[in-house]
């Protein structure tokens, strides 16, 4: 299958590059990138996502917000599959994102770490186990060069653990903690974000009730971990028929264990 890549230059740009060498199934059919400094000799450059998407079977995006909403309408008007991981992107973003799925099969994951979907999961079902006087807290770590904050992943977590309590989380986030502000409100649902040095990326979510503490954590301490989740999605993702999928849709798929 020949890969494109959208953001090619990039740290998950560049890591898909060589796990893509190493795969004996796929090829990198060429990438698309803003950043024209230091373009690297192993990656045939493209004009734009329309010439990109015309040599490419599926491309994978981990670009900007805007650029991925662009990249997921030439997806839709060429009909080829697109896998997006970037991070940042709005409910406005999203919008756009799910009506281009109804021409052509879109995967977006903020992590497409296996450990982290299947954390998703447990997010949830704890959640939902749990009763109100456990209070939720999520706290992330990332490398000093992220730019967004909380991390995708995070706010991931944060929708799990609302879905599994069943509210609604953006009337129950709280991003900023500072001076006087009261006391904990009930389902609130917390968020901590620490930035620096190389860190790949760290989240932990916290249950915290009287007397006890529940802590479902996941490390990451190798970004080609994110890089193998893509690929391994990317394969599924070319057999599906046009839809709006997440990594949990792959995952309940018989391809998980794939190679």
């Amino acid at each position: 299958m020949k890969i494109g890549i959208a953001g090619c230059t990039g740290r998950m740009g560049q890591m898909l590059v060589k796990e893509i060498a190493l795969a004996d199934d796929l090829y990198l059919a060429g990438g698309i990138t803003r950043d024209t400094t230091d373009l690297p000799d192993n990656v045939p450059i493209l004009k734009d996502a329309e010439d990109l998407f015309a040599v490419a079977d599926l491309v994978i995006d981990f670009t900007a917000p805007d650029s991925s909403v662009y990249n997921a309408r030439v997806a839709a008007n060429i009909r080829k599959p697109l896998l997006i991981g970037t991070t940042g992107l709005s409910e406005s973003h999203m919008k756009e994102i799910r009506a281009s799925a109804e021409q052509t099969p879109i995967l977006y994951t903020p992590n497409a770490s296996v450990g982290v979907n299947v954390m998703l999961e447990a997010v949830r079902e704890v959640a939902s186990k749990l009763g109100s006087n456990f209070d939720i807290e999520i706290c992330e770590a990332h490398h000093s060069k992220k730019v967004d904050a909380p991390s995708g992943t995070a706010l991931a977590l944060g929708r799990a653990a609302a879905l599994g309590r069943g509210i609604d989380l953006s009337s129950h986030a709280v991003f900023e903690r500072h001076g006087n502000t009261g006391v904990r409100t009930e389902n609130e649902i917390g968020f901590s974000v620490i930035r620096g040095g190389d860190i790949v990326g760290e989240h932990t979510v916290y249950f915290i009730g009287q007397g006890e503490r529940i802590e479902i954590t996941h490390r990451a301490t190798d970004r080609a971990l994110f890089a193998r989740g893509a690929l391994q999605a990317s394969r599924w993702l070319a057999t599906q028929p046009a839809g709006f999928y997440e990594m949990r849709d792959f995952l309940d798929s018989s391809h998980t264990h794939r190679d």
